[in-house]
Formats: C-alpha cells, structure tokens, sequence
C-alpha cells in the first residue's frame, strides 16, 4: 500500500512524507497528487529514521519461553526500530551455517523488522575453538560470544586476524572470569551496604586493555558491547586517538541510573552491572565527545520466575527495546544534555555507518521510519509490553515519547491505537 504521511515533523520542519512500492518517493511540504495512497495525520509528530540496536537477545531457537523471534521484533517496531542485531547464545550456537540456518529460517518466517544475527566467535561460546566464520560471514553482522568474554589472548588474536580477512567485525563481550568471584552487582556502595558480592570494573575494562592492543597489532574492525564504566570510556577514547579501528555502545540503563538506585529486584540485574555515578558521568561525557558511537538496548529477556529471585539469584538480563528512546529523550534530551540531532546520531547514523545497514530519511530509499508524539507522557507498564520479558529498571517510571507508528520497507509494523 501506498501512504501519504501528512503533518509531520522532518528535522524540525513540516512535511509530508510520501510512500509509493516501500520508498520514499517525497518528502516535500507540498507532495502534489498521490492516487490511492492511504493517508495517515501524524498531528505535528516528529519523524526519525527507523533505529538501529546492534545488541539484542530474541533466544530463539533455544529458549522460546523467554523471548521468541514473532515477539521481540514486535517490541522492536513498537520501540522504532527498524534494524535489530541478535546476540548468538542461542540453542544451538550459530557456529556453523547449519547452526545459523536454523536461526534465519525463523527470522524469515517472523520477523517483522529487519533482523542481522551475529555468528559465534567460538565454538559453542567456549573459548576453544574458532567458529566456522568464513562459511557464515556472507549472513552475519559481525561475530560475538556476548555472554561471555574471550578469555584466551591467542583466541581472540586469531579471531580478529580471521575476522580481519573476512572483512567482518568483531564484537566483544568483555568480562575477565578470573576476577567476577562470584559477584552479581556493581563492586560498590550499594554491595557493601547491603552485603552482596560486587562485580570490580577491572573485569570489563582490563579486557578491554587487553582487546585494544590486539585490535592495533591486527587491524580488525573492533566494537565493544554494553561498555559501564569510566575506565572503558578512558581506554576508548586513548585508542581511537591512536587510529585504532574500534567503535563501542553503552545502554539506557547505564546513561539513567546508578547503583545508588538500586533496589532488591532482579529487574536492576544485568551484565555487566549498573555502576556508580562516576561511571555515569563519564558515559555521558563519551556520548557528548564522541568516544561512544552508539547506544544499544541489550534486550535480554528472561521468564518472570527467572527475575523473581531478587538481585542475588536473579537471572542476569533486563529488556529495552521498547522504552529506549523515551528513556533517553527523558533523561537525556529534555534536561539538556543531549540534542536530539545527537540522540539520532546515536540511535541510527553511527551504527548503520559502521556496520552497513539502516536507512536514511531520504528520497528513494527503502520506508524504514518511526514516528513518535515527544509531547505525550505515559507511565511504564511493563504487562504492556510486545516482549515476552517484564523486567526493566524503568518500570513504574513516567517518560516522555510515545512511538505512534514504525514503517519498515514501507510497510508498517507498529501503530499506536489511538492514532488515527
């Protein structure tokens, strides 16, 4: 079907945004003359490129009572996202292409937003063997063990040297095992308070160190995910000073809280951990300067039994996809400390430029858009949600920024009831 967007608000500027076979054919204040084309009155709401998460979890195939493939890319048009990456700790492990077959099958069948997996770095995830990369480069977005750290040095050179040739990126979960002790949550404040075991920011950053150099003496296209503290910004922003080929993400959850907020519910756990506000501080910095290419959702749903063990036995993990963008324009935009040309920067322009999907608001190509009314406020209600998953550190939390439509390929996937 053909639409004619009328009312909305293009960079600050009305226009009316025409859709003809999925593209964008105009997008001028005065389109002229569109037969048939279904028109929809986005009253003054503005419009974005579709998004872009290179970090998220659809545990399909494996663990369907989690999350499934039908219902996380529901959460993603819902968020406006258009693009969304899924993380390999799957059942069975893409690490071959016959294991990654089973996965783009059901991304096929149900994907309703355009679905990039990543393929294994390991076999399995383990450490101890380099997946079958060549053969499943061509149908990856890159190549990860998220969930776990590559804790052999000479693994992940020979991973990046691979990666380098295929010309693919490595995503690195970075986590040194050797110094977790068993910890949960942020090594501070709150832990010691409270009496639970902490998670020191060394295990992160000191394989990012570790990942760094490797990067330099292989040229491998390097991007660290979910990245928590002040040292990783630090480390960061030294390497890309010294030309290393690296990008990395943060999350909503780490640019918003601290672990001074932290409550006794497995909705505030997740890997790694919501640090202190020094962390913060500096995360936010590293999105103002650049050091930060780009923030990703993490969505990591679990079942409700698994997050009902409080902040000790909970299982690690918490959803995104759907409150992201209010979070961040919340939080972020509306206080001052970021612009809103910034914050789709960071949602969409950064991570298509470096991993080479998304698209732009621009005549001719693919509708991939989202549409969201920045005046409406609304309360966090997770049994609301499109993804299986409930727990999220926002909920109960009122935001600002309601997605009232998500087209992608000029077919729209999500739409708010009320709009009309």
């Amino acid at each position: 079907m053909d639409y004619l967007l009328k009312n909305a608000m293009l960079s600050g500027r009305p226009a009316v945004i025409a859709v003809q076979s999925g593209r964008i054919v105009s997008t001028c204040a005065e389109p002229g003359n569109f037969p048939g084309a279904a028109v929809i009155d986005l009253h003054n709401a503005a419009v974005f490129p579709g998004f872009v998460d290179v970090h998220v979890h659809l545990r399909e195939p494996g663990f369907s009572y989690k999350e499934t493939i039908a219902s996380g890319t529901r959460a993603a048009a819902r968020g406006g996202y258009a693009h969304i990456c899924p993380m390999p700790n799957l059942n069975p492990v893409p690490d071959t292409l016959e294991h990654l077959r089973t996965q783009l099958e059901l991304i096929q069948r149900d994907a309703v937003v355009n679905v990039h997996p990543y393929g294994a770095i390991t076999v399995s995830e383990q450490g101890e063997r380099l997946s079958d990369m060549e053969e499943m480069a061509p149908f990856t977005a890159g190549f990860s063990d998220d969930g776990r750290g590559v804790q052999s040095a000479d693994m992940m050179r020979g991973a990046m040297l691979e990666a380098k040739r295929l010309e693919k990126i490595i995503a690195a979960h970075c986590e040194d095992n050797s110094l977790l002790r068993g910890g949960y949550i942020h090594d501070g404040a709150y832990a010691r308070e409270h009496g639970h075991r902490g998670i020191c920011s060394e295990s992160e950053w000191g394989q990012i160190a570790r990942d760094l150099k490797l990067a330099e003496e292989t040229g491998c296209r390097y991007h660290v995910c979910h990245i928590s503290t002040k040292e990783s910004v630090e480390l960061i922003r030294a390497a890309k000073a010294r030309g290393v080929d690296v990008t990395c993400e943060t999350g909503p959850h780490y640019l918003v809280f601290t672990d001074a907020g932290l409550q006794e519910d497995g909705r505030f756990k997740m890997n790694p951990p919501i640090r202190g506000a020094e962390d913060r501080q500096a995360l936010r910095e590293g999105l103002l300067d650049g050091t930060i290419d780009m923030i990703a959702t993490d969505h990591a749903p679990h079942s409700a039994e698994e997050k009902n063990r409080g902040l000790e036995k909970s299982a690690m993990g918490v959803v995104g996809l759907e409150t992201a963008f209010s979070a961040l324009y919340t939080h972020l935009v509306k206080p001052g400390l970021l612009t809103l040309e910034r914050l789709t920067a960071l949602l969409h322009d950064n991570p298509a430029k470096r991993f080479g999907f998304g698209t732009p608001l621009e005549v001719g190509q693919p509708a991939d858009l989202t549409v969201f009314d920045l005046n409406k406020e609304y309360i966090v209600d997770p049994e609301k949600f499109q993804s299986m998953g409930r727990a999220t550190p926002f909920a109960g939390m009122k935001l600002y920024g309601v997605c009232q439509l998500t087209m992608v390929n000029g077919n729209i996937v999500w739409r708010e009831e009320e709009t009309v």
